[in-house]
């Protein structure tokens, strides 16, 4: 089972969630939901995201529903740090790389020290501004269930986040520090980004760079999905969903 692009057959697509597959922190439009099952039909899939698994069933899950090559689905929630997969009757997790008490305890003190020095701790906020993870401490300036346009009006040139992440990865060098969505800063274990979690899944899978297509809308050397194509994946950079609606509808009607 493959999918065509550029000469290329590919047995996996890999997909950024947040602004590729949906707008953030809001679920499957009706014809990506569509889309994402044609595709699983003929190919794997996967999901790597900052979010939570919580996150990822709001998104993702819920709007799949059951169905027969739901198998073909891998997720990968808070960056790679979790892979889940389904066993024929749940969503199981494989591994998971968690942080120590004493790693979010610095990571939380750092990012709220660092935000209200900067003087980007805001005070009208829609839910948590910091989120423990488990795996992964995430900053969101406007807290998790901020607007769409709300988000995308804090920080359109990235300076604010980009300045709480340098304060932060200058306090806690033993910690992987990185840009995460358009208005957070991600926290892991040291050395584990996207690419960390797509390494681990081609061990898994057996599979290898020239056997995954990936679609992410932070491609730019500093974003997030960045790691992905420093791999040597092939990669397709998108501006939201109805982009990777419109690409990845190409692919499969060449396939």
């Amino acid at each position: 089972m493959t999918v065509s692009y550029d000469g290329n057959d590919y047995r996996l697509v890999m997909f950024d969630l947040d602004d590729t597959l949906a707008p953030s922190k809001s679920p499957l439009d009706d014809q990506m939901v569509d889309l994402l099952r044609r595709m699983l039909d003929v190919s794997l899939g996967c999901i790597i995201s900052g979010g939570n698994f919580t996150q990822f069933s709001k998104q993702v899950l819920a709007r799949l529903g059951t169905f027969d090559s739901v198998g073909n689905l891998h997720l990968m929630p808070t960056c790679g740090t979790q892979y889940v997969r389904w066993s024929g009757n749940e969503w199981e997790t494989v591994y998971a790389e968690y942080l120590t008490d004493d790693e979010k305890k610095r990571t939380l003190d750092v990012l709220e020290t660092g935000a209200k020095e900067l003087g980007i701790w805001e005070s009208e906020t829609w839910g948590e501004i910091l989120e423990d993870r488990g795996s992964q401490i995430t900053f969101s300036a406007l807290g998790q269930k901020a607007p769409v346009d709300a988000k995308a009006a804090w920080d359109p040139d990235g300076a604010k986040k980009e300045s709480l992440r340098a304060y932060a990865a200058e306090r806690l060098p033993d910690l992987e520090v990185r840009s995460g969505g358009s208005t957070s800063v991600d926290v892991t274990k040291k050395g584990i980004d996207k690419a960390y979690g797509a390494l681990k899944l081609m061990d898994i899978l057996g599979l290898s760079t020239s056997d995954i297509l990936f679609f992410g809308d932070r491609l730019d050397e500093g974003g997030n999905d960045y790691p992905v194509k420093a791999l040597g994946i092939t990669s397709i950079a998108v501006h939201g969903w109805p982009d990777t609606h419109a690409k990845l509808s190409a692919i499969l009607e060449q396939s």
